[in-house]
């Protein structure tokens, strides 16, 4: 770990990826609880690898990217949270594609307890700083109230839907988006 975080909050450290990092992103995602609104993301080593590796390409490549969130003065990461670089492939109708996503996976321990929220104004307050006012989206799997929720209250409104086709049965997404 770097001797010191990206950003913080009143309780958390938030850091940029780390090789390192990679046993505790797939105890992130063990519990299936935490996995039930995520669509298509898995808990394998070799899908968390690649979710690691997309996050450090966002980062490099356009400045932004997912943080690992640790409650402060603790190493375990509790949290996935950011901004990144997306490119889901559901055609030009969809607008989720080559631009700034927002996204936020909570360690199920840790929900109910504000951390998403708390996290992502932070991020989105640091994002509009260093990039500027522009248009961020993301998607919410239907039925996940409490992510819903959390974007409601960070300024997404919803403007879409998208039908994940390969899940089965499919799984239907809204898509929401910031306005600058």
């Amino acid at each position: 770990m770097n001797a010191q975080s990206f950003l913080s909050t009143e309780r958390f450290d938030l850091w940029q990826p780390q090789a390192a990092d990679l046993p505790d992103l797939c105890r992130l995602l063990e519990d299936e609880e935490t996995r039930r609104f995520l669509g298509l993301v898995r808990a394998g080593e070799p899908q968390q690898f690649d979710r690691l590796l997309r996050s450090a390409g966002s980062w490099a490549l356009y400045g932004y990217g997912l943080f690992a969130v640790r409650e402060r003065g603790r190493p375990e990461i509790i949290a996935s949270c950011g901004i990144f670089h997306s490119w889901r492939g559901f055609g030009a109708e969809a607008r989720i594609d080559n631009v700034p996503e927002a996204g936020w996976i909570v360690r199920r321990d840790w929900w109910r307890q504000g951390l998403a929220l708390e996290v992502m104004r932070a991020v989105l307050s640091w994002f509009d700083e260093a990039h500027g006012p522009t248009r961020i989206t993301c998607m919410i799997e239907e039925g996940n109230v409490g992510s819903d929720r959390v974007a409601r209250h960070l300024g997404f409104e919803r403007y879409g839907t998208h039908h994940l086709a390969d899940e089965t049965p499919p799984v239907r997404v809204n898509l929401l988006h910031r306005q600058p």
